[in-house]
């Protein structure tokens, strides 16, 4: 089971400068590469305190190639509604070659109806052009003289440049969160899986991710599944301690999760049934809450691992990437964590049989 960092900044300026943001996400990437963690991950999003300062994950992973040696470089994700794919496909495979082939393409569906008014985006009709733009991007890294006709972009005979370094391209994964059919349509595909189980049980999270495994094997995909989950972690040096420092933390990353959804409150989209009121829903957790649902993971080493395990048991996921720059955490208690993780949690782990 591996191991990595998944970023994904709830700040303004206010309450953390984007300056001291990425000073601090940048050391956390190079400790977690010394330490032997597989992944940094970042998430994309605009305007607001909820992912508001990282526009650009390909940006931020530039940056961490050029920090880092061995750690892979995941977008968690990137959202297709949003771009051209040939910018985004030229674009992601600059950063492969940046890296010397260290990149992995996640791509999500966005779910914040304030990006989408702001870049004239109709919601309905959004999976359609996800999946389109997925689908061409693909093409364009694997073909050359790609001509394409869609409602949503059109062009002939286009090779983009750089190729990917990694053949016949980076490893991609999609992000799936509570629609059946989006879990069936990752696994039909053969992509790999990210889940972040926020506001979902564990056991009918274990449920979609069922359903995944299943098509990806009624399609006869000849390579392995992969299923990584996202979760926010602190380590402390006692169950106490851990509570008391990310519990406020918690609460601000919930707070400010509730009023980037707050637009779903007036809002519904037949592409997003089930989205409208998620804001009374993230209101009604508070940090105790998010910990026992296995929304969060808060605790000492012997506790965090002893959490892991239970969750990964209930899963059957093949990795966990980590969240710990949630609540706009100050830099030194980030690093505090992560320290205690890679020293008294990591190995641990590693001995548990598979």
């Amino acid at each position: 089971m591996f191991h990595g960092l998944s970023l994904l900044p709830d700040c303004v300026p206010a309450t953390k400068a984007p300056d001291d943001y990425f000073r601090d996400v940048l050391l956390l990437s190079r400790l977690a590469d010394q330490g032997g963690m597989s992944h940094v991950k970042m998430t994309e999003h605009y305007l607001g305190g909820y992912g508001g300062y990282c526009p650009s994950p390909l940006a931020f992973l530039s940056a961490v190639a050029a920090a880092t040696e061995r750690i892979r470089l995941m977008t968690g994700c990137v959202l297709p509604v949003f771009h051209h794919p040939i910018r985004l496909a030229s674009e992601a495979a600059m950063v492969d070659a940046i890296s010397g082939g260290r990149l992995d393409i996640g791509f999500a569906r966005a779910y914040l109806p304030q990006e989408f008014a702001a870049f004239q985006v109709p919601m309905d009709g959004s999976r359609e052009r996800f999946t389109t733009t997925v689908d061409t991007v693909l093409r364009l890294w694997t073909e050359e003289r790609v001509s394409v006709r869609t409602p949503f972009f059109e062009f002939r005979d286009v090779t983009i440049l750089p190729r990917p370094t990694q053949r016949p391209h980076p490893p991609v994964w999609v992000a799936a969160v509570r629609s059946r059919s989006s879990f069936a349509w990752i696994g039909e595909r053969g992509f790999n899986l990210l889940v972040t189980p926020a506001l979902t049980p564990l056991s009918e999270m274990s449920d979609h991710i069922a359903v995944y495994r299943e098509a990806f094997a009624e399609s006869g995909h000849r390579h392995r599944p992969r299923v990584v989950a996202s979760l926010p972690l602190y380590v402390g040096d006692t169950d106490e301690d851990a509570r008391r420092i990310a519990d406020p933390l918690l609460r601000t990353y919930l707070d400010v999760w509730a009023e980037a959804t707050d637009t779903w409150v007036a809002t519904t989209s037949d592409d997003y049934r089930g989205y409208t009121g998620m804001s009374r829903a993230i209101r009604a957790l508070d940090p105790v809450s998010f910990r026992s649902l296995g929304s969060a993971v808060v605790g000492s080493p012997a506790t965090v691992s002893e959490r892991v395990q239970e969750i990964a048991g209930v899963l059957g996921v093949d990795g966990f990437l980590w969240q710990m720059d949630f609540g706009a955490v100050p830099g030194d208690l980030a690093v505090a964590s992560l320290e205690r993780f890679l020293d008294k949690v990591l190995p641990s782990l590693s001995a548990v049989p598979a």
